[in-house]
């Protein structure tokens, strides 16, 4: 992913985020996953939480969310294992500040260790 040093680093959990709402994902993981990542254009744009854009957004995928791509606008990042060490990884990797989008606690506390910021599902959702 190339990112820029300054600007903001949207850091997505997409298990999270397409888990917070009862819409019928799990019949589908991989569509919610898509649809999700295309939802994410227009902050990538726009920007989110009082950050303007642009911004770099990543969408972190595991399981059977797998396989999907990226996008003008959304690097996808496909956890090999555990998609919330991969979050890990990228906010430890990133040269950018970074904003976190997760309700997962034990995450928060290790993403927030690293200096990232957090903020719920709700933060991406229309």
């Amino acid at each position: 992913m190339a990112e820029s040093p300054h600007r903001l680093t949207l850091v997505v959990d997409a298990a999270n985020v397409v888990g917070s709402v009862p819409d019928g994902w799990w019949r589908d993981r991989r569509g919610a996953a898509e649809r999700l990542r295309d939802r994410l254009v227009r902050y990538a744009e726009e920007g989110v939480a009082g950050q303007p854009g642009p911004l770099d957004v990543v969408l972190v995928v595991e399981g059977a969310a797998r396989g999907v791509e990226s996008v003008t606008g959304v690097w996808v990042e496909t956890a090999p294992g555990s998609g919330d060490d991969r979050i890990v990884e990228v906010v430890a990797a990133s040269d950018s500040p970074c904003l976190v989008i997760t309700s997962d606690r034990e995450l928060r506390r290790r993403v927030e260790a690293l200096g990232a910021r957090c903020a719920g599902p709700r933060t991406v959702r229309d």
